[in-house]
C-alpha cells in the first residue's frame, strides 16, 4: 500500500481543528516542510512560499465553510468530492479524523500516545455504516497511516480481531519515526526560531545605539567649538571696549577739577 501523503488542506485543517495561534501558523508550515516528501505531497515540498500560499488559501475555505476548530463536523474537512484514498468512501469522515491524529503526533515528537476509543467513534464521526464495516476501515487508516495500537499494557492490539469498546493507546510506527525525527521537533524548532528573531533584534538594537554614539559625539564636538569660538569672540570685545573706556573721562568732573575750593 502506498503512503498517504499530506496536501494544503490537511495542514490548514490541522490549524483550526488544534486552534494553532495564528503567529505560530508560519512556523508549523515551516517544519512539515522541512521533514520533505515524507510527509507532504511531492509538488508542495519545491517551494515554501507557494506551499505558504496554498495552505493560506485552503484556511480561508476551511473557515468559510465552517471548519473552525475541534467542535467543527470533520466531514467538512475533505473538498466537495473528494474520494477516500484509504478507507472506504462511506468512512472518509473517519480517513480525515485519524489523518489530523497523526500529523499531532508529527508535531508533537515527545507525545508518546493519542488515547482513541474506536467504539465510539462512528457517533461522534456520524458515520452511517454497518459496524463490521467501520472495524475493517479501522484497521485500514491504522496500517495505511503508519501508526500503531497498543493497550495499556504496551502491548500491540491487533485490531484484526476486533474493535474493543476500551480506551487503546495510538502512536507511530519505529520506522516511520526514525524517518522523520532527527535531532529536532516541532518546539525545537520553534525555540530557534525565535533565537534568531532575538539575535536579530539584538543586532539591530546594537547597531542604532552605536549610530545613536556617534550622533552624540558629533553634536557635543559642534558643541564645543561654537562654545570656544564665542569665549574667543567675547574675549577680543571686552579688549577692545576697555581700551575706550581707559580714554574716556569719568562723567560729571570738569578737567579743571581738582578737588574742592576754599574760599
Amino acid at each position: 500500500m502506498n503512503e498517504y501523503t499530506y496536501n494544503a488542506r490537511d495542514v490548514a485543517a490541522y490549524f483550526k481543528w488544534f486552534s494553532v495561534p495564528n503567529y505560530l501558523e508560519v512556523s508549523y508550515m515551516q517544519y512539515i516542510f522541512n521533514l520533505g516528501d515524507t510527509v507532504l505531497a511531492k509538488p508542495l515540498t519545491t517551494d515554501f512560499e507557494k506551499f505558504k500560499t496554498e495552505v493560506f488559501r485552503e484556511l480561508y475555505y476551511l473557515w468559510a465553510n465552517g471548519f473552525e476548530d475541534e467542535k467543527s463536523d470533520v466531514s467538512l474537512m475533505p473538498a466537495v468530492g473528494s474520494i477516500a484514498l484509504i478507507c472506504d468512501q462511506e468512512c472518509i469522515s473517519l480517513e480525515s479524523y485519524m489523518k489530523l491524529i497523526k500529523l499531532h503526533l508529527i508535531f508533537s515528537k515527545f507525545l508518546p500516545y493519542v488515547k482513541i476509543n474506536f467504539a465510539g467513534l462512528p457517533l461522534s464521526l456520524g458515520l452511517r455504516c454497518d459496524y463490521e464495516v467501520y472495524e475493517a476501515n479501522v484497521v485500514k487508516i491504522v496500517e495505511g497511516l503508519n501508526l500503531v495500537c497498543m493497550d495499556f499494557t504496551d502491548r500491540v492490539f491487533d485490531l484484526h480481531m476486533g474493535v474493543p469498546d476500551e480506551l487503546l493507546l495510538i502512536s507511530l510506527n519505529s520506522e516511520f519515526k526514525e524517518r522523520i525525527f532527527g535531532s529536532t521537533d516541532i518546539r525545537t524548532h520553534l525555540r530557534n526560531s525565535e533565537m534568531t528573531q532575538m539575535e536579530e533584534l539584538k543586532k539591530q538594537s546594537l547597531e542604532l545605539e552605536n549610530i545613536s554614539k556617534k550622533d552624540s559625539k558629533s553634536s557635543k564636538g559642534k558643541s564645543t567649538d561654537s562654545a570656544n569660538q564665542d569665549k574667543k569672540t567675547g574675549k577680543d570685545s571686552n579688549v577692545g571696549r576697555s581700551n575706550v573706556d581707559s580714554r574716556c573721562q569719568p562723567k560729571g568732573k570738569s578737567p579743571s577739577d581738582k578737588g574742592p575750593r576754599r574760599g
